[in-house]
């Protein structure tokens, strides 16, 4: 291992959104690092993942659903690094059922499980610190042809940004953005980016110990996304109070 970079080795990693595209390359990808698996998912059936030889990849797969995050509060207390990943894409449709499934699966879902995540009692002494990396999606700020996607996914942008004001210290939970452009997934078959690409993308920069992490073709997100997550940290520490 080289010097400097995170350890993923043996810690413990949950990933929503397991059994979609970007879910299972992290999980391939986490579990070449070393890491103890946890996939969770709202698919019916258990997550199963094998590896570049075939073999299969030893995890724990839990089923759950929107609107039941707390119900995860045990299997996240052994949890090192939670990944919050799960999301719907509507695309065109802006009925009100769609507008209710948007907000509920990209925005609300992932609050909870965030706010869920960071009210966890602090790890133990010899323990490392815990992580949360949230996937808000390049949609958090650029257009991404689908109204109630870019909607959902810029409250989810906004409310980490007001969560992570309260997280400081050496032993605070610490918050990572996942900024991801097009990638070919089911949610978009579109994508010009495949999905194990960004996956590895992401690691090396986690590694690295990078907050804001960026994986997109589009070179005005590298220039935008920093610029607007400081200037709403800044405005969000103004006008708010610590909890």
């Amino acid at each position: 291992m080289a010097s400097g970079l995170l350890p993923l080795q043996g810690r413990h990693v949950a990933v929503t959104g397991a059994a979609g595209a970007f879910g299972s390359a992290l999980l391939r990808r986490l579990h070449g690092q070393g890491a103890q698996l946890m996939a969770l998912t709202s698919q019916p059936t258990a997550v199963e993942l094998s590896d570049a030889m075939g073999q299969q990849i030893p995890l724990s797969s839990v089923c759950w659903c929107c609107g039941a995050e707390a119900a995860l509060r045990d299997q996240l207390l052994a949890v090192d690094i939670l990944v919050v990943n799960h999301g719907v894409n509507v695309h065109g449709d802006r009925s009100r059922a769609a507008v209710e499934r948007s907000l509920e699966v990209n925005a609300l879902s992932s609050w909870r499980l965030v706010e869920l995540y960071l009210s966890l009692p602090d790890p133990a002494p010899d323990r490392p610190r815990r992580e949360l990396w949230v996937n808000t999606s390049e949609a958090e700020l650029m257009p991404a042809v689908s109204p109630l996607y870019e909607i959902s996914k810029r409250l989810l942008g906004q409310l980490l940004s007001l969560r992570s004001l309260d997280q400081q210290g050496p032993q605070a939970c610490r918050i990572r953005r996942l900024v991801l452009g097009p990638f070919r997934s089911a949610l978009n078959p579109y994508g010009v980016m495949g999905a194990d690409f960004v996956a590895g993308q992401v690691i090396a920069q986690v590694r690295r110990g990078v907050g804001l992490v960026i994986v997109t073709p589009n070179p005005l997100t590298y220039v935008l996304f920093p610029l607007a997550v400081l200037t709403r940290g800044l405005y969000f520490g103004l006008t708010s109070r610590s909890r």
